[in-house]
């Protein structure tokens, strides 16, 4: 196995030392290529709050052996929080280590119509020496793949992938047609029995001059194979007469976008939506009761081996060797991968070791890495998670390596956190993006981003 590691790590090298010596050539030192593939991304739409999706100039590669085995611990992962999303459903005192908000609670309580509780869905997972970890789930129809697809797609054509492609094979990994394909199984389960009018719905913040790229590509994309589809905002539904509708567009099938913890900062319940999802009227993909799995707490009780002893061997070993210990932060005794624990001692003591996450993913506190901070600090952290709702999860190194990046200045190389994301329709993989970002920056800058992705096969 070591070999084999050893041997994928010197494949991925030499890959990514050849394309950087065909970036330092002669022909490709002007970057005039890099210019017309950042024209071509902002006129198909490929832009995020303004900016290019990526200021990147070399695809993130990864080989098929790597590629096969995100999948298989994926699959097997996707199959475990699904268990665990029924069972604390179904299970009050595990729904209550959640730390859902009332509304919350409520909106799981609906039944949609379908058997899925998650129809599209994500991990984040740091991948090195094929070695995998997983430390965070998006079950809220997560972004990325439309612009993951039309990235790799130019990068294909652009000149130096194509002279990297004289001595290497590239394999694209889209997903989009397998995502249309998910949310119309969805609305067949449903009940839908007619060709739908489907709404991408976003959640557009006050005062927002732009527009997300990706949902008007995806509309482009829903468009082209014969279903009318327009991007919609919270504040253009209304609900008449049993039907959901923009103006005159009737919607039959939501493509939701938007969190539940952002729709009540400026919504209640009885809006539109949720007057029409209530009364089985429109069809919501993801639904509400996949949003149980938003919280950083599934991975408590993903990895609470009291909670998923009953589960299938293969996802309980994929729970061990792929997720993080993580634990709700509270005054309580716990186990640490098998051995009894008082939480709050545990945590003090091992700051080196541990982050304190919010629990929400749309939360404004702030996320604490203890090896980052001194004990005092760390001291002052643990008592706000313990006032709020926090979970401390087992460190989980990060994956980065150097990218060359376009700047005002010319190239630059600059080191860059990388974190896949495998895309899952319906529980099963097709596809992947690559998301960078600056080491330790918090929130965006202009040199984080999309990368596009391959799959590295020998010629």
């Amino acid at each position: 196995m070591k070999v084999r590691r050893k041997m994928s790590v010197k494949i991925l090298g030499d890959a990514v030392t050849r394309y950087q010596n065909i970036l330092e050539t002669e022909s490709f030192r002007d970057l005039a290529w890099a210019d017309e593939l950042a024209k071509k991304m902002d006129e198909q739409r490929m832009v995020i709050a303004g900016r290019p999706v990526s200021p990147f100039l070399r695809p993130h590669f990864i080989t098929r052996k790597q590629y096969d085995h995100m999948v298989t611990a994926s699959e097997s992962l996707t199959s475990a929080i699904d268990r665990v999303k029924r069972l604390a459903l179904a299970t009050p005192q595990l729904l209550s280590r959640m730390s859902l908000l009332p509304a919350e609670k409520m909106l799981a309580q609906i039944d949609p119509g379908y058997s899925y509780l998650a129809v599209t869905s994500l991990l984040d997972t740091h991948m090195q020496n094929g070695h995998l970890h997983f430390n965070q789930y998006s079950a809220e129809t997560p972004s990325g793949v439309a612009y993951g697809e039309l990235l790799a797609d130019l990068f294909y054509e652009a000149a130096p992938v194509k002279e990297f492609r004289k001595k290497h094979t590239l394999v694209k990994v889209g997903g989009t047609k397998f995502l249309l394909a998910a949310i119309l199984r969805a609305y067949k389960e449903y009940g839908g029995k007619k060709k739908p009018n489907i709404a991408i719905l976003e959640f557009r913040q006050p005062f927002a001059n732009f527009e997300s790229g990706e949902y008007q590509l995806l509309a482009q994309l829903f468009r082209k194979q014969g279903y009318n589809t327009e991007v919609i905002s919270l504040e253009q539904l209304e609900y008449k007469n049993g039907m959901l509708r923009r103006g005159d567009f009737e919607i039959d099938l939501v493509y939701r976008r938007v969190r539940i913890a952002e729709f009540l900062v400026r919504f209640d319940l009885n809006h539109a939506l949720l007057r029409a999802y209530r009364e089985r009227n429109v069809c919501l993909v993801n639904n509400f009761r996949g949003e149980v799995a938003q919280k950083k707490a599934i991975f408590d009780l993903l990895t609470d081996e009291t909670v998923t002893a009953n589960f299938p061997l293969i996802e309980r070993k994929a729970i061990r060797e792929y997720i993080p210990w993580t634990r709700v932060v509270g005054h309580a005794k716990s186990s640490f991968h098998g051995k009894p624990i008082d939480l709050p001692e545990f945590v003090m003591s091992n700051r080196e070791r541990l982050i304190l996450r919010p629990n929400d993913q749309t939360s404004d506190l702030p996320e604490v890495r203890g090896w980052e901070v001194d004990d005092a600090q760390w001291d002052r952290a643990l008592r706000r998670a313990t006032a709020n709702a926090y979970v401390v999860q087992e460190r989980v190194e990060s994956v980065h390596a150097p990218f060359p990046v376009r700047t005002y200045a010319g190239l630059e190389y600059r080191d860059m956190n990388i974190e896949v994301h495998p895309h899952s329709f319906l529980g099963k993989v097709h596809g992947c993006t690559t998301w960078l970002s600056t080491p330790s920056a918090s929130g965006f800058s202009t040199a984080s981003g999309l990368a596009p992705t391959f799959v590295l096969e020998g010629k």
